[in-house]
């Protein structure tokens, strides 16, 4: 009985995970993609300064339904709802962690049982350890990093590192999984700690009629860019972890590490679609 519990626990969760996080990612790339379609607009413009009726709106087709859609360069208070898109990240991040706990903490995946170097307690420690510590040195390393690309090398630097770690003390299996989990909370944790609360602190001087602080919103920005690239390899990885080709190389941690690499391409030039 307890058994068919479980895997009636796993099925759940796994669906949820799986359908919330097709509906983050979506709206992720579909709010990308708008944005630089406004980007295309006003580089237009700025090309064509003597038109006195330049392009803002972008008109699309879905389902039927024709829409019009505008870009607030100065935000200002509507009386319209305002609608907020924060669930399907919590939801996401929430049954993964939970379904992470559920198959490799309480179902010992994490270790293997002969020659693990480590136990199946010091690795959930370990593997919380590194969770947490992957979300405070991206944050660190974003706030106060000026230049993009170096902070792209760090952040690369950081996740082999990970990689590595993760493959020296856990199963090939859960270190694929432990990567995409720090990747997770990472992308997670910047929705309702860093772009949530920046757009609440927005929305709150609007109603105190005052101006809101725009580089918040630069700044938010900076991070659903950021998640609309670290998302492409989680994914990658999850599916790959299904195919003992990658975490039961020899070799699994470069590998993975390469998987991130390519993850980054591939979302570069998604972005641009």
């Amino acid at each position: 009985m307890e058994t068919q519990i479980m895997d009636w626990l796993n099925l759940l969760l796994r669906w949820a995970h799986v359908f919330a996080g097709i509906m983050w990612v979506g709206a992720t790339y579909y709010f990308t993609w708008l944005d630089g379609q406004f980007v295309a607009l006003e580089k237009k413009a700025a090309k064509n300064p003597g038109d006195k009726n330049p392009e803002k709106f972008v008109w699309m087709v879905h389902s039927g339904g024709f829409y019009l859609v505008e870009k607030e360069k100065n935000p200002r208070l509507l009386s319209q709802t305002l609608h907020w898109f924060r669930w399907e990240a919590g939801i996401t991040w929430i049954t993964g962690i939970l379904l992470f706990g559920l198959m490799y903490y309480h179902g010992s995946m994490l270790v293997s049982f002969e020659d693990s170097p480590i136990s199946q307690k010091a690795a959930i420690g370990l593997s919380l350890g590194m969770i947490a510590a992957g979300w405070v040195a991206y944050d660190l390393l974003w706030k106060f990093c000026k230049i993009e690309m170096l902070g792209v090398a760090i952040s690369y630097a950081l996740t082999v590192v990970a990689a590595y770690f993760s493959c020296k003390y856990f199963t090939g299996r859960g270190a694929y999984l432990q990567v995409g989990a720090m990747m997770g909370t990472i992308m997670a944790a910047n929705v309702w700690m860093r772009i949530l609360p920046a757009q609440q602190r927005m929305v709150a001087a609007l109603k105190a009629g005052t101006p809101p602080n725009l580089a918040e919103g630069a700044r938010a920005k900076a991070r659903s860019k950021h998640n609309s690239f670290i998302v492409v390899p989680v994914v990658f990885m999850m599916i790959s972890n299904h195919y003992p080709g990658t975490y039961g190389s020899p070799h699994n941690w470069i590998i993975l590490s390469v998987l991130v690499l390519v993850g980054w391409g591939a979302a570069k030039i998604i972005r641009r679609a």
